[in-house]
């Protein structure tokens, strides 16, 4: 375990997992915590990788923000310069990899390559949003009663949260198995944090401006989805098109997590890029 210092004093929990050039991973909520540890075994004789939680996430220093891309993108600076990365490649899952493809816009000449895995695209929220709750409701409806508890539970009720995540797998038998895996250890959802980057993102994400950095953005791009990933894959089209240096794959019985339920497709799609 080590800690990394921001530009403003906070500290951040970060862990590299073995020498040489790194794969700095980006986790996914906002507001949740790295639980990428059986994805870095999975590369272990690919690559190593840098973990860290994000700002008043999981590990890290408990804070009051302030919660804006632009700071998040700034601690993942200061990540990779605690590891003497003059460049580095990214890997960010859902909400990390809208982090990490911001990363790169703003500093692409920091960025070797990116691994944009199950994201939602640059299209604006109001895209995609409205699919992504019916389809939470109609798998949580599988089990009625699943869905009765999920509702009376408060939004950071690690009860709530496997019930929530139990949508996110193609398997529906293992689907709280892997929730509970996903929960284990608790530390807790910073539920301010991911209210305003949330709110960020419906207000600045779909622009024109946000296109045109995207086009012109000379990085090579790996975008990985689960073709059952209950956000519509078509969100991510958009982004897919934008890119002049972008490759795509798409794996076809995994969910929302495709390293958990495709290991063996995800690693080759990763060796390909890395």
């Amino acid at each position: 375990m080590e800690t990394v210092i921001t530009d403003d004093g906070v500290r951040l929990w970060a862990a590299r997992s073995g020498p040489g050039d790194p794969l700095v991973l980006c986790h996914g909520g906002p507001g949740l915590w790295d639980m990428f540890d059986d994805l870095a075994d999975l590369l272990t004789d690919v690559t190593p990788v840098v973990h860290w939680d994000q700002r008043g996430c999981g590990r890290s220093q408990r804070v009051a923000g302030p919660w804006t891309t632009d700071r998040f993108t700034a601690d993942l600076d200061a990540v990779r310069r605690h590891f003497g990365l003059e460049r580095m490649a990214l890997l960010g899952h859902s909400w990390g990899a809208q982090l990490a493809l911001s990363y790169a816009l703003s500093r692409p000449e920091r960025v070797s390559a990116l691994v944009y895995v199950s994201g939602t695209g640059i299209v604006p929220t109001t895209d995609w949003h409205d699919d992504y709750e019916r389809g939470l409701l109609a798998r949580l409806g599988e089990h009625p009663e699943r869905l009765a508890r999920w509702r009376e539970l408060p939004r950071e009720n690690r009860e709530r949260a496997v019930l929530q995540w139990s949508v996110e797998f193609q398997d529906r038998e293992r689907a709280l198995v892997h929730a509970e895996r996903m929960a284990d250890p608790w530390f807790g959802i910073a539920v301010e944090c991911g209210s305003a980057l949330n709110a960020e993102t419906e207000r600045a994400w779909g622009t024109p401006e946000l296109y045109d950095a995207c086009a012109a953005l000379d990085l090579p791009v790996l975008i990985v989805d689960g073709a059952e990933d209950i956000r519509p894959r078509s969100a991510v089209d958009s982004l897919e098109r934008a890119l002049p240096r972008g490759r795509r794959v798409i794996l076809r019985d995994a969910g929302h997590l495709p390293w958990v339920e495709d290991p063996d497709g995800f690693r080759d799609a990763l060796k390909a890029v890395l």
